[in-house]
């Protein structure tokens, strides 16, 4: 026996194994194939690869076989193959262990524990093989005990498949198109705009037929092959005028305010021109001005977005650096970069481009509200940054807009009929990085500000809006495959294998059934959604004057309009502006005072919410957030178990079906049509089971225990003391950037 002041032997065990095969799981003996879709062809595979358990520094793990298809790259395990423990929320296209080729953003190898970029051939092949996705996954995979001949193949397989520029028609897309039935319907009450009929209805919808018109000027694209076959312009433009320019310097309609004032776009001429070509087309331009500020048209500002607003570059370089903060490899890293995360945020401008982008749309909605304005959007192509202010007009100031079959018809408007370059944006050819840019997702991230702002105004959630940017990256739907219809319309003939002829017949985005069963589905509407009451027809015509006035802003009195009917007296100061100066000019020419627009922000904010009305987002301080459902998912060491907004959502539900409930007691015969949207949302009611960043994340896996530092452990105090202790304040300033 050891005396009273014996120590204790230092322990001396050394393990000469590696972590890998220190949590092995036994190599899977059955054979375990991958799901194919239609047309979709297995290109090259390796068997005994060990996938790491992100989340975990211990190097934990699964054995498996990677596999590469025309389509994705997926890792089958022995649970591949098992329906049990199955997510509530699960895609049937792509699965946990799946990524799509357009997904791939970056894959790193691992030669002597230093990561190295993998592009082109390879002459050295890695031990390990890291890939981060565009969706923001990361998966880490060693390949140490994989056979010599193997590691080559699925290496340079994933690498050339994934990472080099390859042909239109060599899309998936097409691969899929040629090979499935199609019978679904895919449009479900959305509008495509494809018809001259769509864009009649819309100008109807809007009120905005009575000085617009719907035009087939650019049918068979004689006008243009970047403009839809339809489109909609002011009555008073000419044929002649649209076919001169090929539709540069034409004002195209988006959309029409309650009280007659639009908002338009228009493409701008190249900067670089002759002084010939250049007196030319502003003596051009000068014209058009003048036609459209005669009544019966609003008086009109123009915005030169190439000026106001962030470059197509910068928007890029800040995406860049935002997400690099969260393709974490491992715990270690997280708990690295945790303590200098504000000011890294901060340093990568991304969030700031937001609020840039929130402010000019809230200049717009004054113009057209407040000042019954028409407002004309000008960029170089007006595919780009005037899709997103279009859109985020629309989106705060037409209640249709916030409900998913109108936010979806508003997509297919101004982005892809509209003529958004899709396919060179989200470089899903891999031909030329300068033409990429976050452009659509910057318009997501926009509108997850204004839904979790503001949540019984959108019919649809944010994990809709997570799930819309997960489809940029599913080639199997045309919708943000193709950079304008010209595009998709001529490379939609083919023989298709089922047919044996006709045209291919693309899958849409928009038919959700596609990638969810049902019960996923339901994650995609917004429970707390305040669904706009139905006027009463007995009422009528006495409400009619108030329905108007629901976009206006809250409780505030309308203004005297300074309209007959729908013309304005004349302005001849206007014209006289417009004609003689350039376009730069007329842009910064304003007589508004300068506070005009803090004080429509300030009063707005000042008064109720109309939920159906005008919605304007909070851009001071700390409003702008981080879109943590779409940017954490991946990060458990980011979830709060049992809290954030879910556990938020589940509480109200629970009272309001208490109140539903209640009400059911109180007139039985409204029972069905009052407890229809009761279990809306069933998966919610044990919230302390989930995850905050549900349904992405779930609690099947165990909390991980903060990797670190030592000395970062001894200067933490006990836990008793520090509850004890009094809120201090501590000096940020050093760790900004």
């Amino acid at each position: 026996m050891l005396g009273g002041g014996a120590r204790a032997a230092k322990p001396s065990f050394v393990s000469y194994i590696s972590p890998e095969e220190i949590h092995i799981k036994e190599p899977i003996e059955k054979e375990v194939n991958p799901h194919l879709l239609p047309g979709e062809l297995l290109l090259c595979e390796a068997s005994t690869v060990y996938k790491y358990v992100q989340e975990d520094g211990s190097n934990r793990g699964t054995y498996g076989k990677l596999v590469c298809t025309n389509f994705k790259i997926s890792f089958l395990d022995d649970d591949s193959a098992s329906d049990d423990n199955e997510p509530q929320f699960k895609n049937k296209i792509v699965g946990e262990n799946d990524i799509t080729l357009q997904c791939v953003d970056q894959i790193y190898g691992v030669y002597d524990e230093k990561k190295k970029l993998l592009t082109g051939q390879l002459r050295k092949y890695p031990e390990k093989l890291i890939i981060y996705c565009k969706d923001l996954r990361v998966f880490n995979f060693c390949l140490r005990y994989t056979k010599e001949e193997e590691v080559k193949r699925i290496v340079s397989g994933i690498v050339h498949h994934s990472q080099t520029p390859k042909l239109l028609k060599r899309l998936f897309l097409f691969s899929y198109a040629s090979a499935a039935p199609n019978n679904t319907d895919g449009r479900n009450q959305t509008v495509m705009f494809e018809t001259l009929e769509d864009w009649r209805d819309e100008l109807e919808r809007t009120k905005g037929n009575v000085k617009y018109k719907a035009v087939t000027t650019n049918e068979g694209y004689r006008v243009s092959e970047k403009l839809p076959l339809y489109f909609v312009v002011p009555i008073c433009i000419s044929e002649e005028s649209i076919l001169k320019y090929e539709g540069r310097g034409i004002p195209i309609w988006c959309w029409s305010c309650h009280n007659g004032a639009a908002l338009l776009k228009m493409s701008a001429f190249p900067k670089e021109q002759d002084d010939s070509t250049s007196q030319m087309q502003k003596a051009f331009l000068d014209g058009i001005y003048k036609t459209i500020s005669k009544p019966p048209y609003e008086l009109l500002k123009m915005d030169d977005l190439s000026s106001s607003l962030p470059s197509l570059q910068d928007i890029q370089t800040a995406y860049t650096r935002f997400k690099q903060l969260f393709l974490i490899d491992n715990s270690t890293d997280f708990w690295a970069t945790d303590v200098k995360w504000f000011s890294l945020l901060e340093s990568t401008n991304w969030l700031e481009i937001i609020r840039r982008v929130l402010k000019k749309a809230i200049e717009v909605a004054e113009c057209l509200e407040i000042q019954h304005t028409n407002v004309l959007l000008i960029e170089e192509s007006a595919t780009d940054l005037c899709c997103v202010i279009s859109s985020l007009v629309q989106v705060m100031m037409d209640s249709y807009s916030r409900t998913k079959s109108g936010f979806q018809s508003l997509i297919q408007k101004e982005w892809v009929i509209g003529g958004h370059g899709f396919l060179d944006r989200c470089n899903h050819l891999h031909k030329s990085e300068k033409e990429e840019a976050p452009v659509f997702l910057l318009l997501l991230n926009c509108v997850w500000q204004l839904v979790q702002q503001y949540p019984p105004a959108f019919e649809f959630s944010e994990t809709y809006l997570t799930v819309l940017s997960d489809s940029l990256y599913v080639p199997i739907f045309s919708t943000f495959f193709f950079n304008s219809q010209h595009q998709r319309d001529t490379n939609k003939s083919g023989e298709s294998l089922k047919t044996q002829s006709g045209p291919f017949r693309f899958l849409t985005v928009w038919d959700w059934s596609v990638q969810f069963d049902p019960k996923a589905l339901a994650f995609l509407n917004n429970p707390l959604y305040a669904e706009k009451p139905k006027p009463d027809r007995s009422q009528r015509k006495t409400a009619r004057f108030k329905h108007q006035r629901q976009l206006s802003l809250p409780l505030t009195p309308a203004k005297p309009s300074t309209k007959r009917g729908f013309f304005r007296e004349e302005t001849d100061h206007l014209i006289k502006n417009i004609l003689g100066k350039r376009i730069g000019k007329f842009i910064n020419s304003s007589d508004e005072p300068p506070n005009s627009l803090r004080e429509f922000y300030d009063s707005w904010h000042s008064k109720p919410v109309d939920y159906h009305g005008l919605l304007l987002p909070r851009i001071d301080g700390p409003e702008i957030k981080v879109w943590a459902q779409r940017y954490l998912r991946w990060i458990p060491e980011a979830q709060l178990h049992g809290g954030g907004t879910i556990a938020t959502a589940a509480k109200i539900l629970d009272l309001m079906e208490e109140v539903q409930s209640l009400q059911v007691k109180m007139d039985e015969e409204h029972s069905q049509a009052v407890s229809g949207d009761v279990h809306s949302a069933p998966m919610l009611r044990n919230s302390a089971r989930l995850s905050s960043l549900f349904p992405f994340a779930l609690l099947q896996r165990q909390s991980v225990k903060p990797a670190l530092p030592t000395s970062t452990w001894k200067d933490l105090e006990d836990e008793d003391d520090l509850v004890k202790r009094d809120d201090e304040f501590v000096d940020l300033s050093g760790d900004m950037l």
